[in-house]
């Protein structure tokens, strides 16, 4: 160090303390007395960790901002994501995407940065629509930030990022063709290899279908091989059969596999531009979804929808005969559980409690996944089935989570609204 350069004195920055006038009563309760969350009820508990949620998402806001002003006082060096990295000892990998998340929503998503003020919106969902909106232009992306402002709160991040993929796709299709189309000029095959003597092998950028495809085979491999003497379990089998089909072109008996593909008429004769919608992945491009379906192992199948709800009432035979349990897994789309996202043809079916009707009286078939299944039979969950559809889940909290049967109508995409509210 020179002379003339001034010399810094290096402390600790000084942390202040919230105001606790300012938190929720259940927040300020516990604070003041850590024991009294003994004495709570589920109900109690479950609306601390709500709270607690919510005034976590308005300091990240607040965060946000510091970090966008940061950033500007930093410009043209890049050196804020560095400076961000040392004082939340983070990477600066880390700091960078929430410098480049903190700039997105000042600058081109208010609306979103409005939510987190607001607690209903946390920072890693908001970096899902940062994420998904990256490649829009200015006039674009506040279409999809107003679009949005209703759809996400009360959505989990997967959902939060499938709502924000389709806004965009559909308010600029070509874009989002032209997106697809450039990641896929970066697929890539690479090895990862980690210090306990273990090595992750991933296939990044490759086509939806495929890869949607490949793991399809990969897991009813695996499903074949786990019998009642298998000590491993269905991910180390998935792992093995996946390997052993890189090296030897083997690794359980064959079977078809399927992905279903939702797209409307006018999107499949060229006529629309409206995102289409992959089971278990969400919307992708028109152009995109023309070209699965171009595939010469290609099956179409009509599907009759309700034009007031956009839900499936009756599936074409054309193709072999129609079977019930396929009709449900058609019809439901994913596991019915709120929030969950699993393919319905990777799902079982089970009987759901008719609303006011006794538990076997006039059940109704649902597909849930292997996970949700058991979790319909633990104390205390309750599930039961409207006459429009929707599945009503309550929880031992006291709470229920509803969501309606998914619109196969692209325009009018309902995959998984939920919505919730308390039982008194």
């Amino acid at each position: 160090m020179t002379s003339s350069q001034p010399v810094h004195k290096l402390v600790p920055s000084a942390t202040t303390q919230g105001n606790d006038n300012e938190l929720p009563l259940s927040l300020r309760s516990f604070r003041a007395d850590p024991n009294s969350l003994q004495q709570m009820k589920d109900d109690q508990v479950v609306d601390l960790i709500r709270d607690a949620e919510a005034e976590i998402s308005k300091l990240q806001a607040l965060q946000l901002r510091a970090i966008a002003d940061l950033s500007v006082r930093r410009r043209p060096a890049a050196s804020a994501s560095s400076e961000v990295a040392l004082a939340l000892s983070i990477t600066e990998l880390r700091a960078s995407a929430i410098v480049s998340a903190a700039n997105a929503l000042i600058a081109r998503l208010p609306r979103m940065l409005n939510l987190m003020d607001d607690g209903r919106l946390d920072l890693y969902r908001a970096m899902k629509v940062t994420d998904a909106t990256s490649w829009l232009s200015g006039d674009h992306v506040r279409v999809v930030d107003a679009t949005l402002e209703d759809r996400v709160p009360g959505r989990n991040a997967t959902q939060v990022r499938r709502a924000a993929a389709y806004a965009a796709a559909t308010v600029d299709p070509e874009g989002a063709a032209l997106r697809t189309e450039r990641k896929l000029v970066e697929r890539r095959f690479t090895l990862h290899h980690q210090d306990t003597g273990v090595t992750n092998v991933s296939v990044n950028n490759v086509p939806t279908e495929k890869a949607t495809a490949a793991y399809a085979r990969v897991d009813q491999a695996a499903r074949a091989l786990k019998t009642a003497d298998e000590p491993r379990t269905l991910d180390q089998l998935r792992a093995d059969v996946a390997i052993d089909l890189l090296l030897s072109g083997t690794g359980g008996p064959g079977a078809r596999t399927e992905v279903f593909l939702h797209i409307d008429l006018a999107t499949y004769l060229g006529l629309g531009q409206s995102p289409a919608l992959l089971a278990g992945r969400g919307p992708i491009a028109a152009a995109v979804a023309r070209h699965i379906i171009s595939g010469a192992d290609t099956t179409l199948r009509r599907v009759l929808t309700d034009p007031r709800t956009g839900q499936a009432t009756e599936l074409s035979p054309t193709r072999y005969q129609i079977q019930q349990d396929e009709f449900i897994r058609v019809r439901d789309q994913e596991c019915r559980q709120p929030g969950c996202t699993r393919p319905a043809q990777h799902c079982g079916i089970a009987a759901t409690r008719a609303k006011g009707e006794t538990e076997g009286g006039a059940d109704k078939p649902v597909t849930y996944c292997a996970r949700h299944r058991k979790l319909k039979g633990q104390p205390g969950w309750d599930f039961e089935v409207t006459t429009d559809g929707t599945v009503n889940v309550a929880t031992p909290a006291g709470h229920v989570h509803s969501t309606t049967a998914p619109s196969v109508h692209p325009v009018r995409q309902r995959v998984h609204r939920f919505w919730k509210k308390a039982v008194k």
